[in-house]
């Protein structure tokens, strides 16, 4: 695809502002996101305990896989083969496929960078592997999903000299990610990078701006730096992203988090929380904070997880059952607790939609941080 030019079949409109937080439209080949919107993610094409009918039950309308995973196994051609993910999976609706950068990154002694790409060991049997921007798309294109993004470097967020070489790949390989695209039926998303440091962020910022993805992704937050580092880096960000193209702030999900990117005019979040913290027997609150299922405290408590809840797990069954299911070892406890924490996010993003659309946005934040304080107290 030419470098800049907007896919056919990819459109952005903004149906409501406030402040900031707007409410948007972003439509795809498998259906158009009401965003704010938040993705569970499915690592290996699947979210973890939970059906496709599950999550559409749940509200959830986009879901996000590795590419990284999927390209060790069961192999990204085998994947095509098959019909593309939305087929394999069996979910009809938008599907976003990460670039695979930051899991290859994180593989500290097992990969080596230069400024073509990334040399890796499988974590899965040592075998020998290596990513550039090109096989990054085509991996990315033979699995088919709705949004795509471009090979990236996320780098430690507080290391000065190792964000600026990385930022210079990070723009280099995006350049070459735009040229390498080919499928129309793709958006290619460019992806921010610069740690804590605001002249990097700004500077990538307007360079990743310039290059006209159809959507643009924030990377290299949520890694270890501070709530209010975090908060800053997406306030020298965001004023400097076209307004008419949808903002992607990955790997965040939690409800504090969500709510104060979504005040600043992030449209888009994936994260594996809800469901890894369900796997470990903790359950999301809607007002912020978790609770760690297992306690004994639980054992003959009769009320659902969150009396403010109506997905399916809080409409049924007691916080002394998943104790219970916690406490025997059952599977079903973590599909209770999916259920629920990925409603949580589902619901949090639906109900700022509202407010936005309402113009009410501010008041509903400060009263929704008094129920959280409140719950604290």
């Amino acid at each position: 695809m030419k470098a800049g030019s907007q896919p056919p079949w990819f459109t952005f409109e903004i149906a409501a502002r406030d402040g900031s937080a707007r409410v948007g439209r972003f439509h795809t080949p498998h259906g158009v996101l009401e965003t704010p919107v938040f993705a569970p993610v499915g690592t290996q094409a699947t979210v973890k305990a939970l059906t496709p009918a599950q999550l559409e039950e749940l509200g959830a309308t986009l879901v996000l896989a590795n590419t990284y995973h999927l390209y060790l196994r069961p192999g990204d051609q085998l994947v095509a083969e098959m019909g593309g993910l939305h087929r394999f999976m069996a979910w009809p609706h938008p599907i976003l496929t990460d670039s695979g950068g930051f899991q290859v990154f994180s593989l500290a002694g097992l990969r080596e960078i230069d400024d073509d790409g990334v040399t890796f060991r499988s974590h899965l049997d040592g075998s020998i592997h290596r990513f550039t921007p090109e096989k990054a798309i085509r991996i990315q294109e033979n699995l088919g999903a709705d949004i795509i993004m471009a090979l990236d470097e996320c780098p430690p967020p507080y290391d000065r000299a190792y964000n600026e070489e990385a930022l210079r790949r990070t723009h280099a390989w995006a350049e070459r990610s735009l040229k390498a695209h080919t499928r129309q039926d793709q958006a290619l998303f460019g992806i921010v990078q610069g740690g804590v440091f605001p002249d990097l962020r700004e500077q990538s910022a307007r360079f990743i701006a310039s290059l006209g993805f159809p959507g643009i992704a924030i990377g290299g937050l949520s890694v270890g730096e501070t709530k209010e580092e975090m908060h800053a880096m997406l306030d020298v960000v965001l004023p400097l992203l076209p307004e008419d193209r949808p903002r992607y702030l990955m790997g965040v999900g939690t409800p504090e988090d969500i709510v104060e990117a979504v005040r600043r005019g992030v449209d888009m979040f994936d994260c594996v929380l809800p469901t890894r913290l369900a796997r470990h027997g903790a359950a999301m609150l809607y007002a912020g904070g978790r609770l760690n299922m297992r306690r004994a405290e639980y054992a003959r408590d009769p009320r659902p997880i969150d009396e403010t809840c109506t997905c399916y797990t809080c409409r049924h069954f007691s916080r002394a059952y998943i104790r219970h299911l916690l406490v025997a070892k059952e599977m079903l406890a973590a599909t209770l607790l999916s259920i629920h924490n990925v409603f949580t996010l589902v619901r949090l993003v639906r109900d700022l939609r509202q407010a936005i659309r309402e113009g009410r946005l501010e008041d509903w934040i400060a009263r929704w941080k008094a129920t959280r304080n409140a719950a604290e107290g």
